[in-house]
């Protein structure tokens, strides 16, 4: 009678040992050769009367394989099912000689099999976190920049003949050169749209009063500003971490020059950029902006708290079995690694899995769920963003129909659940702190954030 025994192998990691005798497994490889029988196509015999011994002759070895693979299949998911052990992925193989398989001389066999056992997953970390609230204050110089940057947004285009205004936009022609203005055969050749004050201040002079097909000849290194820079070696193709790069010559012709005609300060464009709001004045106005930049500093804020959750928790001590969660990740995917490969990517996935296990925790516990209002809302506000400032008109009926039609896709909704069920999960964890608030300056913030990233 078929029996599964445990061993223990290690932290987390226990050995299956599925034991079948020739009874499990005997009757139904018998009738499988019978309703084999029955269907096999054989020349010289009609179809169902092929001898039955013909059949186990031919077929027998693969059909004594397959009834005795089920055997221990069956018997090894019901002990799964009833003793319902917490663990990773599905049980692994061990090494076992099948080539003791004999039909002709049926017996008891032994299949070993490996499981990985999930760890007991705390939050402990949490009771002793102490994250801090990196608070940006909005000063009237950024409100100053923003209203600049929405007046000149959606001001109106129009044609220069001279370049004579920091704010003109330049078309213009880069064409890898020497440093006389020869082109490079074959070199970087690339239209591009700049605005002048984009240029270092140097530049600005030598592009002033350039008409339409004037040209000069730059290096890249002189001609912009170091935060202006990357983007422009980016534009080109070069690589930013090629110190080389920014030594390069281009003759720069000029192929258009605009200059653009800002919106004036008015309820019209007050309306264009809050459409939903009934702003008079400009101090209302500028008040408002002030608000909405406010708004995305203390979300930049929430974000670096979250973050310093999600570290004190990942950071947080876990044992795995990490001996079968190596061999899985060896063996385990549709194509098999190398032993260092498997090395190289372990780390990495450790942490995905660690936090897979605390998110799981938090949301069961915590009963964390999304909707199916919740997930249509999101995506008809995601349709909002993406149209931005048209206007959907009074009929919205169309709304609706476009979201029905996206609920029907499993990616879409897949990938709309997460965002949302992760977006609860942070919000449930800052609910578990008091973060410290600290006032520090914008750039201090966007410094802080270039390490970290995730």
């Amino acid at each position: 009678m078929a029996s599964v025994t445990k061993e223990n192998l290690g932290n987390l990691h226990d050995k299956l040992t599925v034991k079948i005798s020739k009874e499990d497994y005997l009757p139904s490889f018998e009738k499988a050769i019978k309703d084999y029988s029955k269907k096999a196509n054989i020349p010289g015999f009609r179809k169902g009367m092929v001898p039955a011994g013909m059949v186990k002759k031919m077929y027998g070895a693969s059909i004594f394989y397959d009834e005795v693979i089920k055997s221990v299949e069956k018997e090894l998911q019901e002990y799964l099912v009833k003793e319902k052990p917490e663990m990773f992925a599905n049980p692994l193989p061990m090494e076992n000689d099948l080539r003791h398989l004999d039909m002709n001389q049926p017996q008891e066999y032994d299949f070993p099999f490996e499981i990985g056992l999930k760890p007991e997953i705390t939050l402990e970390a949490l009771s002793a976190a102490k994250p801090v609230f990196y608070k940006v204050k909005t000063t009237q110089e950024m409100v100053e920049e923003e209203i600049e940057k929405l007046v000149t947004k959606n001001g109106e285009l129009k044609d220069a003949e001279t370049v004579s205004s920091p704010e003109n936009v330049l078309n213009v022609l880069f064409e890898e050169s020497d440093a006389e203005g020869n082109v490079v055969a074959e070199g970087i050749s690339k239209d591009n749209s700049i605005l002048l004050k984009y240029f270092s201040e140097d530049y600005q002079q030598k592009l002033q009063d350039k008409k339409v097909g004037d040209s000069i000849v730059l290096q890249l290194k002189d001609a912009f500003p170091e935060k202006e820079r990357e983007w422009i070696l980016s534009d080109l193709g070069l690589d930013k971490e090629d110190a080389s790069a920014i030594e390069k010559y281009f003759k720069m012709s000029i192929t258009k020059i605009g200059l653009v005609e800002k919106k004036e300060l008015n309820e019209d464009f007050f309306k264009l950029v809050f459409p939903d709001k009934d702003i008079k004045t400009e101090e209302d106005f500028r008040k408002t902006i002030e608000e909405e930049i406010q708004k995305q500093w203390d979300a930049a804020g929430h974000n670096q708290v979250q973050d310093q959750l999600y570290h004190t928790l990942i950071d947080s001590p876990v044992e795995f079995p990490e001996s079968f969660l190596k061999r899985w990740l060896e063996v385990g995917g549709e194509k098999q690694k190398t032993k260092e490969q498997v090395e190289e990517e372990f780390p990495k996935f450790k942490d995905q899995l660690k936090w897979t296990l605390i998110s799981d925790k938090i949301i069961k516990e915590n009963n964390l769920d999304v909707s199916e209002e919740e997930l249509r809302n999101n995506m008809k506000e995601e349709i909002s963003r993406y149209l931005g400032q048209m206007s959907m008109g009074e009929d919205t009926s169309w709304l609706d129909s476009y979201v029905d039609r996206m609920m029907k896709d499993e990616k879409q909704v897949d990938a709309s659940y997460r965002r949302l069920i992760t977006e609860k999960l942070f919000n449930w964890l800052e609910t578990q702190v008091t973060p410290e608030e600290k006032e520090i300056s914008s750039e201090e913030f966007l410094k802080m954030q270039e390490h970290h990233h995730h």
